[in-house]
């Protein structure tokens, strides 16, 4: 399994990529302003351009980073999708394009099939795509079907889905169990969304209709909550996960090993720490 950057933060990016482990970014277009607003208001000249730039560059090959594009209409996206590729490809050969896998919006307007026209189109010029928006598993295969090299399912979201029509107040960050939950008016009926009983239901569902017809079509685990739904997206068998910085850093946290060190380091005594000093004393015997 892989392991994406849910960001647009430079720093960010740099920090994890040093670590080794990060294998690409995730952004959008909220996120990438937000960064770049941050720097301005730190007196940092920059343009949006230049810095998206520097994301691909930092990330470096191999390592895909998606760019999301801004219209809504079937023709809007494939030429938007078409420029960003073409705009900024070029820099580290890295860019994937994320296209919204159904524009129609919750009044009516819009057209069911656009988002899936513009997948393949760009499919069609082999511009790679991750159909994004994903909220079931019948979504993810009509992306897939399109064209999609990626589908960005969105696990966390459906948990959110879930609570709220439940009535349920909750943090985001709180965890939602794997195997769904029970109404409170109906204890023994596991509420669901979609029939789906949780983002990790939605990602395992997908995963196996994927794996029964062949499909080759990455899944990526996204919106995710907290470390443990990280773990269980894994054992779901998503492709990759993708992930907001700070979650990926409470990945490597716990008390137990903290609590380890605090002993290790006061058990330490001068005779065991000369060991780690120049040698030049046994060179002399």
């Amino acid at each position: 399994m892989r392991l994406f950057l849910d960001t647009a933060s430079l720093d960010e990016i740099k920090e994890a990529v040093s670590w080794n482990i990060v294998d690409g970014v995730t952004t959008n277009p909220s996120l990438i302003k937000k960064a770049v607003l941050s720097l301005r208001d730190a007196d940092v000249r920059i343009d949006m351009e230049s810095y998206i730039k520097k994301i691909l560059a930092q990330v470096g090959r191999m390592c895909p980073v998606s760019l999301e594009v801004a219209g809504l209409t079937a023709s809007e996206m494939t030429e938007q999708g078409t420029i960003l590729y073409e705009k900024f490809n070029q820099v580290a050969g890295n860019v994937v394009i994320k296209i919204p896998v159904c524009t129609l919006r919750r009044n009516g307007e819009g057209r069911t099939f656009d988002g899936l026209t513009a997948v393949q189109a760009l499919s069609d010029e082999k511009i790679p795509v991750d159909a994004t928006l994903i909220f079931t598993p019948e979504q993810a295969l009509l992306a897939a079907k399109a064209g999609a090299e990626y589908v960005s399912l969105f696990a966390g979201r459906v948990d959110d889905r879930i609570r709220t029509q439940a009535g349920v107040s909750f943090r985001k960050e709180e965890y939602f169990p794997a195997d769904g939950m029970s109404g409170c008016s109906s204890p023994d009926e596991v509420l669901t969304d979609y029939g789906l009983v949780s983002g990790v239901d939605l990602v395992e569902r997908t995963v196996s209709i994927f794996d029964q017809y062949e499909i080759e079509c990455e899944v990526i685990a996204a919106s995710i909550r907290n470390a443990i739904q990280a773990r269980e997206m894994a054992e779901a068998g998503a492709d990759i996960v993708t992930m907001p910085f700070d979650i990926l850093k409470t990945m490597i946290e716990h008390p137990g090993t903290a609590a380890g060190i605090e002993a290790f380091t006061s058990d330490l005594v001068d005779e065991y720490l000369d060991l780690f000093t120049s040698g030049d004393s046994l060179h002399d015997q």
